[in-house]
């Protein structure tokens, strides 16, 4: 009765307000295409462990890690619908456009949240389901309600929630952590401000609208070009190291390093960029090639893992 009184409150017509969702709207929530970028280096992680999991565990640990970066996103656009709602990239999300209200929206996130968790528990371990809890607090509570909008270095220290998923996925297999789920942490980890900086660059103005500190922003094209530029060199360092570690081969590691040197290519390209420049074609490619790049060196891994393991080289 309770609950019909404030729907009734709220509309002022004395009915009960009904959302005007759909599927779609709810799937949206979920930031699908950033989930796929999730779902993808968990599997990686998942494949380059040793060991081996049952294949219904392993689908079911994907499907975990998949929700609760699903349930993450829609935590994110809880909080975010405020500032969403002034930028073009985002203005159209659900919230913000009116067909999702933030408290379904918020009721849809933390119901993911535990029962992703809960699962993944119940089903695979424990240390991986800490894990995946511990990720979706860290982008919902640390990185969306109080890093993204009091420090420049946001997306620095923020971007530690996407690199989670390999380190998930290798808890997955072995029920622990080592140096070389560590190291696929870090790829993620220092890929992450080079590939959002080049989308900061060329969307500077929204950012200053909501008041969001993006490092343009706050330091300036200059400082930000070459602090891209220095993590796309680290970048590019530490996705050689597996096979100096041993758990990738030679030829991943040449792999790497070409890709890497494109990386560093492509920052190089937006260093010498005019100040100024609008159309800011440097920083487009360096966004579309870092997305392109993560995928590479985590298919590369994985490639690289199943020719070892089936011996289809000597």
């Amino acid at each position: 009765m309770a609950v019909i009184e404030h729907f009734e409150a709220e509309s002022g017509a004395g009915e009960i307000a009904l959302s005007e969702a759909t599927a779609r709207d709810f799937f949206e929530l979920l930031k699908p295409r950033v989930m796929s970028l999730v779902v993808f280096t968990a599997l990686a992680g998942l494949v380059v462990a040793p060991g081996t999991i049952n294949p219904v565990l392993g689908l079911i640990a994907i499907l975990c890690i998949a929700v609760g970066a699903g349930a993450s996103g829609a935590l994110n656009m809880w909080y975010d619908a405020d500032i969403d709602a002034v930028m073009s990239r985002t203005a159209r999300r659900p919230i913000p456009a009116g067909r999702i209200r933030p408290e379904e929206a918020l009721a849809f996130g933390l119901t993911l949240s535990v029962f992703s968790v809960v699962i993944l528990g119940l089903a695979v371990n424990w240390l991986s389901a800490g894990l995946l809890a511990f990720t979706i607090f860290f982008y919902a509570v640390v990185y969306t309600m109080w890093l993204k909008r009091s420090t420049p270095q946001n997306i620095v220290i923020g971007g530690a929630a996407g690199a989670f998923p390999p380190m998930i996925g290798w808890a997955c297999v072995t029920g622990g952590v080592s140096i070389e789920s560590v190291v696929l942490f870090l790829i993620t980890f220092l890929w992450t401000p080079a590939h959002f900086w080049a989308l900061a660059l060329f969307k500077m103005r929204d950012y200053d609208a909501v008041g969001v500190p993006m490092l343009p922003n706050v330091a300036g094209e200059a400082t930000t070009k070459v602090q891209i530029l220095a993590y796309a060199v680290l970048t590019a360092a530490i996705a050689v190291v597996p096979t100096f570690l041993g758990f990738a081969s030679l030829g991943y590691g040449v792999f790497a390093a070409v890709l890497g040197a494109g990386f560093v290519w492509y920052s190089l390209g937006v260093l010498f960029m005019p100040e100024g420049d609008r159309a800011m074609v440097p920083a487009k490619k360096l966004f579309a090639f870092s997305i392109l790049y993560l995928f590479a060196i985590f298919s590369g891994l994985m490639l690289d893992h199943l020719v070892a393991a089936f011996g289809w080289v000597s």
